[in-house]
């Protein structure tokens, strides 16, 4: 994914109230999500409507109606977010179809026959995860990928399924936070002009106290509340069947590794998974598509993955449409402005920039967006107080992989609690995203070690020793 990205120039808004008018949307919107997710539904369909009153409210406050609705049709057809939609689409056709070829079934029987039980996966879906999204870059794609495979496999077994939804995601921030081709990484890193080989070996000292935080967490979490699933008969719970189906997600991390296209690598994933469960016999013909004609419909698995994806789908397309008319305002530009005036030591500086950062990721929803926003705040602050230019990289990717993975209404997290729904045909319950948010120990990790370095100037040196330093 590039560094930015071509978007149509769009005319300043007003609000009627100024900046409480441009931010009480939000407010709305951000209290419902809260609401409805500590309610404990997973389900974002429930968030639509929040976001429809939000949208509703904006164009009631703002002063030229044309040019917030400029804003927020622009917003919605951003090319980011139509790359989401369809690799969501995509990754949720490549989960039921693993589903329907035996896939789930195949780790089942491989955990039994290593006597893996529940809470010992949560422990190794973490570990798998860290190093799926290291390997991808990518923590949707680790999401998408590990989801519909591991969140079934480990309910079957007894797993603690809010530990186990949260080791999903915090194996896939792990890399979202360290991986070379992380957009993350690449962003934070170069918006800074720092080297990202440098950046990313500087953050060894921060990721991995981090990790063996959250897989102290997991394992305390896993055994003391896991349902130990006792096994009657050796392969009673699975079958190796679909064994060979792990050439699938093999196949797809490859592509991402050599460089392919988020789209490239998940359509010949499909593809190449469709035809492998049709030679194996594993993929009835009817799966692919069939007609009842007596009631007018078609079936296939490709139809019901896009059914699965269409929640978050409508979510993302209203949550950034809403985002736009924040940026269109230009708050976040008078809290930049703010923020530097206030500035004077490098201590100073490291806080504000974590404090700026943090609101632009909390207002946007969206770490890159945050990242490109603050980004000549932080370069021009960092310089003139002395703050390395890798340091305030770590900053603002410390911060990119913190919110946006434990707060409910951020798209990680709504993705993590939809993709729980790959366990419904084993009638295995969704987890809500609060319960994800709360159990994913990797960024709370992230987050206790942002603290520590803005206390402790952990990792603090001076600009003059940059080449040697971190």
């Amino acid at each position: 994914m590039k560094l930015e990205e071509k978007q149509e120039k769009l005319a300043p808004i007003e609000f009627y109230g100024g900046a409480y008018g441009a931010l009480l949307p939000f407010l709305i919107f951000v209290t419902g999500v809260i609401t409805i997710a500590l309610s404990g539904a997973p389900d974002e369909r429930g968030f639509w409507p929040v976001l429809i009153l939000a949208l509703g409210l904006g164009l009631v406050l703002c002063k030229d109606r044309t040019a917030f609705s400029e804003a927020v049709i622009s917003g919605m057809s951003q090319k980011i977010v139509m790359i989401m939609i369809t690799a969501w689409i995509l990754a949720s056709i490549i989960g039921i179809l693993m589903t329907l070829t035996g896939f789930v079934e195949a780790l089942i029987w491989i955990s039994e026959h290593l006597q893996l039980s529940g809470s010992g996966f949560i422990i190794a879906t973490f570990i798998i995860c860290c190093i799926v999204s290291l390997s991808t870059g990518s923590s949707f794609a680790t999401i998408l990928i590990c989801s519909p495979l591991l969140y079934p496999t480990g309910g079957i077994l007894g797993a603690h399924l809010p530990a186990l939804a949260g080791a999903i995601i915090g194996g896939a921030t792990f890399g979202d936070f360290i991986a070379p081709i992380s957009d993350t990484t690449i962003a934070s890193a170069l918006s800074q002009d720092a080297e990202i080989g440098a950046t990313i070996k500087s953050r060894l000292k921060y990721v991995f106290p981090a990790a063996l935080f959250a897989l102290v967490c997991y394992t305390v979490v896993a055994y003391n509340n896991s349902i130990e699933v006792k096994i009657n008969e050796p392969g009673s719970l699975g079958s190796p069947r679909g064994i060979p189906m792990l050439l699938v997600p093999v196949f797809i991390i490859y592509l991402f590794l050599k460089g392919k296209h988020l789209l490239h690598g998940l359509l010949f994933g499909l593809l190449f998974g469709t035809i492998l469960g049709l030679v194996l016999g594993l993929l009835p013909l009817t799966e692919i598509i069939s007609l009842d004609l007596e009631n007018f419909a078609a079936k296939s698995f490709v139809i019901d993955g896009i059914n699965r994806a269409v929640g978050l789908s409508i979510f993302t397309i209203l949550l950034m449409g809403l985002v736009a008319t924040l940026k269109a305002s230009g708050l976040m530009n008078k809290l930049v402005d703010f923020a530097a005036t206030r500035a004077k030591t490098d201590k100073d500086a490291e806080g504000w920039i974590v404090t700026v950062m943090s609101m632009a990721v909390l207002l946007t929803t969206h770490s890159i967006v945050a990242i490109l926003m603050v980004t000549d705040f932080t370069k021009k602050t960092g310089e003139r107080l002395g703050v390395s230019k890798i340091r305030r990289a770590n900053l603002l990717s410390l911060i990119a992989c913190v919110f946006p993975f434990v707060l409910p209404y951020f798209i990680p997290v709504i993705l993590m609690a939809n993709m729980t729904n790959t366990g419904q045909e084993y009638n295995i319950p969704q987890v809500s995203p609060l319960d994800v948010g709360l159990y994913n120990f990797m960024s709370w990790g992230l987050l206790l070690m942002t603290l520590i370095t803005l206390l402790f100037r952990w990792g603090s040196t001076k600009m003059t020793k940059e080449k040697n330093g971190y």
